[in-house]
């Protein structure tokens, strides 16, 4: 039997019952063993980009770029942002936390794997691959236990050298965090620097001028999933180190003015002026106004200063910085948007917001263009080959998370989703136009990455769940959308304790598949 005929079989054997209208469609019966064989996944979009977690380019192929995402592994686009491949489709882990390339061999690709934002939903990862290619192949070289990797540091001269800052089990404790080194290329890992079973490694920086100087941020975190938003992830644990030996032995910085408190996760950056090695660092204290903000070192860490303290500087969630090649004094910090301070911390504007992009969670200038950037956010990532004047689009990478599908009776059916921080998603099964593209995808009301499931008797009507309990009514024929929730007081972003009820990360809703087609939504009532 042609292969072509096989796969149109199956597909029309499994919904011909969707040609019936919905209130006299049989129940499916379970797919004959013998089908299986003909079933094949293919890809149905959308072509809208989802969580990049971090970017990188190679500085003398301007056009080259490389891009880790949360949920989808890495991605690699050849010409500036226009078009996107996927590169570790068949590795153990799909959530991307760290990458670095080689800078004396570009084919040598290191992938750290587990993102480190801590939250309900964190996805862990398998530890360490390495690619001597360009990415198109890879091997696993281990650190399976550490989950969560923040940064990944390549010395500049010897591609198999590698510093890996090793989070850790973000729920538990963990002797599998800190700081690891190999200098053979994953083959064998020296565990080089350890502070205790809940402190671990987020963020690495070396001196442009030595690079054999390089600095560790050490944070204290134990995460509780119902208590996410609310206990500050801080810690006697967190800190900087610094190595002057490409990471083989590491001592603490401290020095006058730095703060004393419990701190929480510290983002780094790294730079040279005529007065010695700046450092930035973007201080999160969990609430404690004397801890919180940018501080400043122009020595080397002997002496501090706080010169920014505005929230907007530094968060947990996403708290990273790059300094400009060109000019110690510009900085670039992420966030809710992209700020950017050209007088060495002091004062800062917006330098890229939405649309296209919030939560923004890395920035890379390519030091031999800096006018060529990529930057990694929530809605993807998008490169800049003009400074910042114009972008590529984030349309064209199908990396978004979805945590739940549902379809409709209709022929071809639909398929509906929330997804992560993106918004709503029905999606035709079958196109017109050949293969799937804006044209047959629309959002269907609700909230971002929630439950969305057409009501069974009338597929151009939808309900959608989001944060905290809330739930839509959408309809097709008019594009309007009602909060129809049963209870209206939503608790996304409230103590679980002042809440009747309480909701995790996703809020669950079903809805019977027979008449009058019960609605059932999930809930945990306090008390």
């Amino acid at each position: 039997m042609p292969h072509r005929f096989r796969s149109l079989l199956a597909a029309a054997l499994t919904f011909a019952a969707c040609t019936l209208p919905a209130w006299a469609a049989p129940a499916p019966a379970p797919l004959p063993a013998s089908l299986l064989p003909a079933l094949h996944w293919r890809l149905l979009g959308p072509f809208r980009g989802g969580w990049a977690t971090m970017a990188a380019g190679i500085p003398d192929q301007p056009e080259v770029y490389y891009i880790g995402t949360a949920g989808g592994g890495v991605w690699r686009s050849e010409n500036a942002g226009r078009t996107w491949v996927p590169l570790t489709n068949h590795i153990g882990a799909a959530s991307i936390g760290a990458i670095a390339i080689a800078p004396s061999d570009p084919k040598v690709i290191y992938a750290g794997s587990g993102q480190p934002e801590p939250r309900y939903d964190i996805a862990a990862g398998d530890g360490m691959y390495r690619s001597a290619d360009g990415g198109r192949h890879w091997q696993h070289v281990g650190l399976a236990d550490t989950r969560h990797i923040g940064a990944i540091w390549v010395d500049p001269q010897h591609p198999d050298t590698v510093v890996v800052a090793a989070l850790g089990h973000v729920f538990g404790p963990s002797r599998d965090r800190g700081i690891y080194r190999s200098s053979d290329g994953g083959k064998h890992w020296q565990h080089v620097l350890f502070v205790d079973d809940s402190t671990g490694g987020v963020d690495l920086a070396a001196d442009p001028k030595d690079p054999h100087t390089l600095y560790a941020s050490l944070w204290s975190i134990r995460n509780y999933p119902w208590l996410s938003y609310f206990k500050p992830i801080v810690g006697s644990g967190s800190g900087l180190f610094v190595s002057h030996d490409d990471g083989v032995h590491w001592q603490k910085l401290g020095g006058t003015g730095w703060p004393t408190a419990p701190l929480g996760r510290i983002g780094l950056a790294v730079t040279d002026t005529a007065a010695g090695t700046r450092i930035y660092a973007a201080i999160d204290g969990g609430g404690a106004v004397a801890a919180t903000g940018l501080w400043r070192s122009d020595d080397g860490g002997g002496h501090w200063l706080r010169v920014n303290a505005d929230a907007p500087v530094t968060n947990w969630y996403a708290s990273r910085m790059t300094v400009d090649p060109r000019d110690p004094d510009t900085l670039y910090t992420t966030g809710q948007s992209i700020r950017v301070s050209h007088d060495a911390g002091k004062t800062f504007h917006v330098a890229k917001g939405a649309p296209g992009g919030d939560d923004y969670h890395y920035l890379w200038i390519n030091p031999l263009h800096p006018e060529d950037r990529i930057t990694a956010s929530d809605q993807g990532a998008v490169v800049t080959m003009d400074g910042g004047k114009s972008w590529s689009s984030w349309y064209n990478q199908p990396t978004g998370q979805f945590y739940h599908l549902a379809a409709d009776n209709r022929f071809p059916y639909w398929i509906y989703s929330g997804q992560q921080d993106s918004g709503t998603v029905g999606i035709a099964s079958r196109s017109d136009y050949g293969s799937l593209t804006f044209r047959d995808w629309h959002p269907v009301g609700g909230d971002e990455r929630d439950y969305d499931v057409p009501y069974p008797a009338d597929p151009d009507i939808v309900f959608g769940t989001g944060l905290g309990g809330r739930v839509s009514r959408w309809d097709a024929r008019t594009g309007q959308v009602e909060n129809v929730s049963p209870w209206p007081v939503m608790s996304y972003g409230k103590r679980p304790t002042g809440v009747k009820y309480r909701y995790t990360w996703i809020t669950p809703l079903v809805i019977g598949q027979q008449a009058p087609y019960p609605i059932y939504l999930g809930a945990v009532p306090f008390g």
